[in-house]
């Protein structure tokens, strides 16, 4: 009977685990349908992310709004998406110059946006201003550039289209953030204090709004990598905090983290984490074992005093 059973239970495992894969499969295809005629927009479509976030949503039969500050990558994107898309399955994306930091515009823009296709259904909330720098060697102003791409800019977004979903009791708002929303880690304190700002935003929005039927989702990956991007051989020995964030995990691609908000405006999940279990595994110790989560962080740390920005 215990061989039988030792024989067995690798089979159930390997039947669970296949059960689960199509279960996800099945679902994500569903979430395809879920958006058929929605008014999709993206912000910073241009981006690795953007890009994919435009590819799942206009595949799927939504009618796309993408939004970049660069006009000629935007047109080059409507173009690659009418390239491989069935004319009679979606609709012609349309494209908006938008500079989320230029935050005196977004009134003017946020009416373009909604002259595009007269509504919009969900707001992808995905732009993202990083910059890698002690926090003290970090000029104010770069802060506060910082601080206007990530966080003033998207709200002042979505405080202009907030009001016509309320008025239709109906509307999504999906804040594509990070984990660094939930924990900080040395030489990020600007884009960290940017992401734990929004955090807090969007978790009221989601409470004062939910009577109007408007869903607010946030999606948290550890890292997102580019498209080629892989882990260094380097050195293990290196700081500790590197060493869990960066090679146990380097980062989700662009193309799980677009069919995971895919999945996310389908399903509705309040908020999703993508990444390796080591990562997740941090933010929980952030919360229930901070000091230890400080030493861990605050070892090996080395001095970095050249200011790095990342678009």
């Amino acid at each position: 009977m215990g061989i039988l059973a030792f024989l067995i239970l690798p089979v159930l495992v390997i039947g669970i685990a296949g059960i689960v894969y199509i279960y996800k499969r099945i679902m994500r295809l569903m979430s395809k349908s879920a958006v058929r005629n929605k008014v999709v927009v993206i912000t910073d479509a241009v981006s690795g992310l953007g890009k994919e976030c435009s590819r799942v949503f206009h595949s799927g039969g939504g009618r796309v709004v993408l939004c970049g500050n660069d006009w000629d990558k935007l047109e080059a994107l409507q173009e690659a998406l009418l390239d491989v898309a069935d004319p009679s399955q979606t609709f012609s994306p349309k494209i908006v110059l938008l500079d989320l930091s230029d935050t005196g515009s977004i009134p003017e823009k946020a009416k373009e946006i909604l002259e595009s296709f007269g509504c919009v259904d969900v707001l992808i909330n995905n732009s993202s201003l990083k910059v890698k720098g002690g926090a003290l060697n970090v000029p104010l102003e770069l802060d506060k550039k910082i601080m206007d791409a990530n966080y003033f800019g998207p709200i002042s977004l979505t405080k202009e289209l907030l009001p016509p979903m309320i008025a239709r009791h109906n509307g999504q708002i999906v804040l594509v953030n990070s984990i660094q929303g939930k924990l900080g880690l040395p030489f990020r304190a600007a884009y960290a204090a940017s992401k734990h700002a929004l955090q807090a935003f969007f978790d009221c929005l989601r409470a004062e709004f939910a009577e109007y039927g408007i869903t607010v989702n946030t999606v948290s990956p550890t890292f997102i990598r580019s498209y080629h991007q892989m882990p260094e051989a380097g050195n293990w020995e290196a700081s500790i905090w590197k060493f869990f964030f960066r090679k146990l995990a380097y980062g989700v691609h662009p193309v799980e983290v677009a069919e995971e908000v895919l999945y996310t405006v389908n399903r509705g999940s309040k908020e999703v984490m993508i990444g390796n279990p080591v990562s997740k595994a941090f933010v929980y110790l952030r919360t229930f074992f901070p000091e230890i989560f400080f030493a861990i962080v605050a070892a090996g740390i080395s001095s970095q005093p050249i200011t790095e920005e990342e678009q």
